[in-house]
């Protein structure tokens, strides 16, 4: 059964009246050129129609990352991701979504997790280590919030416990806030699930109240952004750990005494760099490292291709194309006989590796975490 979405609601709730169809939306979309998605069409479409009809489970909407590159180049200030978001939130209350999608809500709603997951968990790689909890301790300079991926993710918890040793090396007093950690949220919104993305916000932020949350460290962008740009209710400050670590490397609290001789290039992740405006931190911080050979690829900074792994994309069952993004960003990487793709992003990191196996490149090419690469030049 196809879903219709009226086009009236859009064009006011996005002022979409104001498009001229220059087509820049569609021009900087990474996934245009590999899916059915043509933003420019959709909003046009939007203006002509009284309503739109989608078939939901198989929707070319569930192709957009999210990257927000649509919204950032537009010459009249539309937000063309808004506008996709809102008619994903209506295909939601459909009922008729994927699988894979409708367990990760419910896993969220449930357990706090995408991942489907039990709460109790969600420290449980942190066993070995000696790590406070936020609440308990009330010396402590920040609260590290682990996120759901770092949390429960095999590959992605050794980034978790690369930055709890990081942190202790440069004397950080910092805590967890343990098994009452939920989920941020980021990717519950961006796949349309507002209700419960506003449940999300009000119990993260009163957890955050209850600990004495006044500065917060996250392991991914998609945290980072999301507390830092679209909640409300809390007042304290967010970082994410690429700023910690500089502050830390300027301070003098943090210094490396390990050579890498290693060639590498820094992949800018979407929520980190073109939306959040932080490209060089990693920079400076990989430029400090003795011996690492910083070589950058030609789509940097703003132009970053994005690899396909925001959006709630990690749970969509995406029409495969020829070739993935991620595949091309490897591609990239190897031709600049780069021997590490560095990256600053949980998603970034899997989609990447995975990208590195498709693409036959095991033996000339790594994926490492930025923190990944700290630990092991300290």
């Amino acid at each position: 059964m196809e879903v219709q979405v009226s086009s009236q609601e859009l064009v006011q709730d996005n002022r979409l009246l104001r498009c001229i169809q220059c087509g820049k939306c569609t021009g900087g979309c990474p996934v245009s050129t590999t899916s059915g998605l043509n933003v420019r069409q959709l909003l046009n479409e939007a203006l002509l129609q009284p309503n739109l009809v989608f078939s939901p489970e198989g929707s070319e909407l569930w192709q957009c990352t999210t990257c927000l590159t649509c919204s950032l180049r537009c010459p009249k200030g539309i937000k063309p991701l808004d506008v996709i978001i809102q008619i994903r939130g209506q295909l939601i209350e459909s009922g008729r979504i994927q699988p894979t999608m409708r367990d990760a809500l419910e896993s969220v709603f449930l357990h706090g997790n995408p991942w489907g997951k039990p709460r109790e968990k969600r420290t449980d790689w942190a066993a070995d280590l000696q790590v406070k909890t936020a609440g308990v301790d009330a010396q402590l300079d920040l609260v590290y919030y682990v996120g759901c991926a770092a949390a429960y993710d095999p590959r992605v918890q050794k980034l978790a416990k690369a930055m709890v040793r990081v942190l202790g090396e440069a004397g950080v007093k910092f805590g967890l806030l343990g098994n009452e950690e939920s989920c941020c949220g980021n990717e519950v919104r961006r796949m349309g699930e507002v209700g419960l993305f506003e449940e999300l916000v009000e119990s993260n932020c009163q957890l955050f109240k209850e600990r004495g949350v006044r500065r917060l460290l996250t392991t991914s962008p998609h945290c980072f952004n999301v507390f830092k740009n679209e909640y409300s209710g809390f007042g304290g400050e967010i970082c994410h750990y690429t700023q910690i670590l500089w502050e830390l490397i300027e301070e003098q609290r943090l210094s490396f005494s390990k050579e890498l001789n290693w060639r590498v290039t820094y992949h800018d992740p979407c929520f980190l760099g073109k939306q959040n405006g932080i490209f060089d931190e990693p920079r400076w911080i990989l430029e400090k490292i003795p011996g690492l050979e910083l070589v950058e690829m030609d789509r940097n900074r703003e132009r970053s291709l994005c690899c396909e792994g925001g959006g709630g994309r990690m749970w969509i069952e995406a029409l495969i194309p020829q070739e993935r993004l991620a595949e091309v960003r490897v591609k990239d990487a190897v031709d600049l006989e780069a021997e590490v793709l560095v990256t600053a992003c949980p998603f970034c990191l899997l989609t990447l590796e995975d990208a590195v196996k498709a693409t036959g490149n095991e033996e000339r090419l790594r994926v490492l975490d930025l923190i990944e690469i700290v630990e092991a030049a300290i």
